[in-house]
This record gives C-alpha cells, structure tokens and sequence, in this order.
C-alpha cells in the first residue's frame, strides 16, 4: 500500500512535528517516497490521494513537513479563536449581533386584555358540566360549530335508526309491495328513508311524500318525543350561536388605551397618568375605571407573595372614577402618601419589575349588556416627565377628535421630583416664611431666603441671603 510506504508519519498528539536536517537519508527517503506515489500535502490536510504520475517531481520533504506544521499550526489557532472570546469580557450578543438587554417581564395581563393566566391539574373537571351552556358559550369558534352540526346529525341519526327499527320489527319492510298492509309510515323502504323522515320531522319541514298512520301508538309517542326534544336542541344550540355572537367583549375592541402611561406634573402634584378612548358613536352607559398594582412581595414574616395586587387609585374617593366616554379622556392617580409609587423616582422606574393593570367598565348602550375592557402597562412603558398631546380640535359646530394622535405623547420636564421631594419643599418654604417677619420677602432663587430690612437698624439695604438647607428640592 502506498499509505504504509509513506514516509509521513501519524499525526502526534501534540499536533506539533520536528523539523530535520538535510541529509544523506532524506535523499533515500524521498527517492523511496517518489517509487511509492508522491502525496500533495500543499492544500488542506485531508483525505491521502496517492498520484499516479511518477513524472511530477515530488517537493522537498522538510518544505512538506514546514508547510504541514503551519497548516496545523493555523488550524489550531482557529480552534482556539472562540474560546478566547467566549473567556474575554466581551458583552454578550444576542443573536442578531445587537446586545442583549436584562429579561423582559412576563405580562399578567396582554395589551389586547387576555389574561396570560393557563390553569393546570384540574381534578374537579366534572363542574364545567354542571354549567354547560357557559362551557359552550366558551369555547372556539371551531369547536362550537362543530358541536352545533355533531348536536343535529347525532339527534336525526338517532331518531332515524328508531323509526327503522320500528319498521323493521312490525314488518313494514317485508310488505312494500302490498296494498292492504298499513305501516307504521307511508313511504320507508329503508334506513335512507327513515333518517330523511327524521329531519322532516325535527325540523317540520313536511313534504307530504312520507306521513305516519294512525295504525302505530309506538310511531305516534316517538313523533311526539322527537317534536319536543328537536325543540330543545333548537333552542339550546340557536341561544349558544346567539350569545357567542353577541358577546360584549366584542365590544370591547373598540375601547381602547394608551400604549404608554406617563408620570408628570398636574397642578403641581405629580400624577400616573394613561389615555382611554371610545371609537364608536354609541355609547358606554356608566363607564367605571379601575387599576391594579401587580407586584411581588414579601412580608415582614417572610412570606412570599406573588403576583400581589394593590388597588390604585383613580378617583373613587371624589368620583372621578366614573366616566362620561364621548371623546378620550385621560385618567389621573395622584401620588400621594398612600400611593404605592409614594417612594419612587425617576432612576428607580427602570429598575422596577411591576405591571399596572387598568380595566374600564361599563354596559353597552345597544344591548345593555355589560362589557370589561382591560390593558397593561410595564415598568418600562411609564415614561417619566412625558405628557399626552392634545388631540382635540373646534371645527364648525362640532369637536374634531384627532386618534393619530391618541398615543403621542411630548416630553415636558424630566427633572421631575418625587412626592416626598415636593412635600419637602413645601415644607422648609412653609417654615422660612413663618420663620421671616413681616418685613422680609422670601426669595427662593437658587434655594436661598434673603431677607431685606434695616442694617444694623439704622439703614436700609440688604442683610445677607440664608441659604435653605433643602435636600432634593428640584426647580421646574
């Protein structure tokens, strides 16, 4: 074999080979290598392919083992390429090469307001049957066909197989042909014709090509029982159709929120504020807002809460709650002492993991059916020191409502203090002006009280300026 006349040997552990001196021997090595077949080890080392020209003159064999060890060498190196990268303190990539960013939360609540909620291990199945409209009413719309047409066909297949059956044991099938034979129903030579009077029959179509006779007190019971069982399959399959179709969270899709809530200023109180629009001219009758902390929690026992809710104020305390919804209005929680974002600032909003959960309710003005429409907001959907821009305009005799601009919000101050901050502020203001007598004025510029008066009580000009030792207090 020209593989074992080679003089190349296995390839070492080590990947690294000796390089040899020229010599005596490495002229016999090379003439022995060229009457076994020359290998070409100048492209990428791989499968061996003995040549069959004896006339090309082989290389030199310490150029060939030169250029093996690069070849090698430069493998190796390649090899060892990612894993320098991965060991380096690169920041990690995502997989379109933009980096990867902390774990987005898992919603409670979707935008669309389907409840990202999946129940699990439930035993108890039986109790879905013990309200089995609301069970069908439930389901897909795929399901709920298919349950309306299996209802039907399963009921006339039924019915069907008994009039046959009724037929075939008084002998009706046997008497086709005789005229002094009276059957049970005129006209059923088969299981065809009995399921065709069937459907005749539930649904009281009546052709008038198949009637029962009055010779058959069994086919006269039987009529009467699938008159009224057809009726109650009508009406219980008719109402499912009706109420699936007329759902009032259909209605629902036309009530609509902001894509983002904001948190500014608003007669200097700072406020968590969202947008809610109607887009139909009908109304909603007693519309009522309502929102929902969620939020993980410990107590002060160590128990673990999660998912806890914290109900957030929008105005039950005055009645702001309840909202008149012809054009959108943009709902407002003020931050005060008990409010739950009472401690937060600005750098600590992006460092939050909560989910505001707002739901407006109200009962649809065509159908007088109660509908609920929910949506959600992340801690990194609340833009601090933005607000909503107008979308309201007076045409001629009506006011134009402008929805592309529903979700546009401007930035107003972002340096927006905290409730805590605003409440400090007012309060060293409060203390120096008690603290001033009636003839000073209080100057708050660059957080300093300058007094003015008599110097010395002789004089008149300027005492000095006392500076106000106020943490926190921001200027808008």
């Amino acid at each position: 074999m020209a593989l074992e006349n080679s003089v190349i040997a296995a390839r070492p552990d080590s990947l690294s080979l000796p390089v040899e001196e020229k010599g005596d021997a490495e002229g016999e090595e090379v003439e022995a290598s060229a009457e076994a077949g020359a290998f070409d080890l100048s492209e990428e080392p791989g499968p061996v392919v003995a040549s069959a020209d004896p006339a090309q003159p082989p290389p030199p064999l310490a150029k060939v083992r030169k250029s093996f060890q690069n070849k090698l060498l430069e493998r190796e190196a390649k090899a060892n390429e990612p894993r320098k990268k991965t060991q380096g303190t690169e920041k990690e990539r995502g997989r379109f090469g933009w980096g990867r960013t902390r774990r987005k939360r898992q919603r409670y609540v979707e935008k669309n307001g389907r409840c990202n909620v999946s129940h699990g291990n439930m035993r108890e199945t039986y109790r879905y049957l013990t309200d089995i409209f609301t069970t069908l009413v439930d389901l897909n719309w795929r399901c709920s066909l298919f349950v309306f047409v299996m209802a039907y066909a399963v009921t006339w297949l039924f019915f069907g197989a008994i009039w046959y059956l009724i037929a075939y044991c008084r002998g009706d099938l046997d008497h086709l042909g005789d005229e002094t034979w009276t059957p049970c129903v005129n006209n059923v030579n088969g299981f065809i014709s009995a399921f065709l009077f069937s459907i005749e029959t539930e649904t009281t179509i009546g052709y008038g090509h198949r009637v029962i006779t009055d010779q058959c007190p069994v086919g006269t019971m039987l009529l009467l029982l699938q008159a009224i069982l057809g009726s109650m399959v009508n009406a219980f399959m008719v109402g499912c159709m009706f109420v699936k179709i007329s759902q009032p969270n259909k209605r629902a899709e036309t009530l609509v929120f902001s894509k983002h809530a904001v948190i500014s200023l608003r007669d200097d109180k700072l406020c968590l504020m969202f947008r809610v629009g109607d887009l139909r001219s009908s109304h909603i009758v007693g519309a009522n807002m309502r929102a929902k902390l969620i939020k993980s929690k410990q107590t002060q026992e160590g128990e673990f809460i999660p998912l806890d809710q914290t109900d957030i104020s929008v105005g039950f305390e005055t009645g702001d709650d309840r909202l008149f919804l012809v054009s959108p209005l943009v709902i407002s929680h003020e931050i005060d002492l008990h409010s739950p974002f009472w401690d937060m600032s600005q750098s600590q909003l992006g460092k939050e993991d909560f989910e505001i959960v707002v739901i407006l309710e109200g009962m649809v003005e065509a159908t007088g059916m109660t509908c609920q429409a929910r949506s959600s907001y992340l801690a990194e959907e609340v833009m601090w020191g933005h607000r909503f821009s107008p979308m309201m305009l007076l045409a001629e005799g009506f006011f134009d409502i402008d929805y592309g601009a529903f979700h546009h919000t401007f930035e107003g101050s972002r340096s927006s203090p905290t409730p805590l901050q605003l409440v400090n502020q007012h309060t060293i203001w409060t203390q120096s002006k008690a603290r001033m007598g009636p003839s000073t004025v209080a100057s708050h510029n660059r957080g300093s009280v300058c007094r003015t008066g008599p110097r010395g009580g002789s004089g008149t000009g300027w005492d000095g300026c006392e500076p106000i030792r106020a943490v926190g207090i921001c200027y808008l």
